[in-house]
C-alpha cells in the first residue's frame, strides 16, 4: 500500500474520521476485483491533494463494525467523511477524474 494512504481499523476509526481535514474512506477487500481497480486512483488522489484530503483504507473483512455501522452493504464503497460526519458516498468502481468531480466541493 502507498505511503500516502492510511490503513485505519475499527479501534481508530472515529478518530481518523474526525480529523482536521476531509477523509475519504474506502471500505474495500482483498477479494473485491472492483476494490484492486481504484486503488490507484486513490493513491492518486492522496498524492495530488495531501494538504486538503486524506485518503483512508478499511479491510472489512478484519474490521466488521465501522461497515456495519455506516450501513456499507457493497464494496468498494467510498465515503467521505468532513468534520466527523458523511459528505458524500460513491458505490462502486469509478474513474479518477469523476471521484474527484463528485467530491471536490467538500474539500
Amino acid at each position: 500500500m502507498a505511503d500516502n494512504l492510511l490503513t485505519i481499523t475499527d479501534q481508530n476509526f472515529q478518530d481518523v474520521i474526525s480529523g482536521d481535514r476531509p477523509v475519504l474512506v474506502d471500505f474495500w477487500a482483498e477479494w473485491c476485483g472492483p476494490c484492486r481497480l481504484i486503488a490507484p486512483h486513490l493513491e492518486a488522489l492522496a498524492t495530488e491533494h495531501p494538504d486538503r484530503l486524506a485518503v483512508a483504507k478499511l479491510n472489512i473483512d478484519e474490521n466488521p463494525q465501522s461497515p456495519a455501522s455506516y450501513g456499507v452493504m457493497s464494496i468498494p464503497t467510498l465515503i467521505l467523511f468532513k468534520n466527523g460526519a458523511e459528505a458524500q458516498r460513491i458505490v462502486g468502481a469509478r474513474p479518477k477524474e469523476w471521484l474527484y468531480k463528485n467530491i471536490k466541493e467538500h474539500l
